[in-house]
């Protein structure tokens, strides 16, 4: 099967956080307040999926309350943190929305990611994933996490599906 007629199947885009919404780093001040750091550029990609009418969850190993914060900022709804086995989780995400996996891309760097990579339509991993999760994945971007690898995934997806070029015209 040609990777755009995969591309043009997603209805539902589930992601990671550590590593992909961000470069992997954690940061701790002297109180213990963790802080992450976003691209904005994947942020707009976001908004762009969700206003083409798609939707988006965050599925992440580890709780952070920034993971709220931003996902609150993006109206992303579907968030389901601590979730280290991912697969079960990832599965009554998919149903929830009435989907198929086959309907389905999932964002992921690294080896929790690849019982989901492996169960979906469409496995990505971000260009900087361990080896085992880019020869699982379908599409590996050429961003890494952290860098625009999740806008870049949704731009591929939106121009083969033909939805692209509209969302720009809002811009003109």
């Amino acid at each position: 099967m040609k990777l755009d007629s995969v591309f043009r199947q997603i209805e539902l885009i589930l992601s990671d956080v550590d590593g992909v919404l961000t470069n992997g780093g954690i940061i701790y001040d002297n109180q213990g307040i963790e802080a992450k750091q976003f691209n904005i550029r994947d942020g707009l990609g976001i908004r762009l999926w969700k206003r083409a009418g798609y939707a988006i969850g965050i599925l992440t190993a580890r709780n952070s309350h920034i993971v709220k914060v931003r996902a609150a900022e993006l109206d992303v709804e579907m968030v389901r943190q601590g979730f280290e086995n991912k697969l079960p989780t990832a599965l009554e995400m998919i149903e929830s929305q009435g989907l198929a996996p086959e309907q389905v891309c999932y964002i992921g760097d690294d080896l929790p990611d690849l019982p989901v990579i492996r169960a979906v339509g469409l496995g990505v991993a971000v260009a900087d994933a361990v080896d085992e999760v880019a020869a699982a994945a379908k599409y590996v971007t050429k961003k890494r996490g952290g860098e625009g690898a999740v806008r870049e995934t949704i731009e591929k997806i939106l121009q083969a599906k033909g939805q692209w070029e509209d969302l720009l015209r809002s811009y003109d």
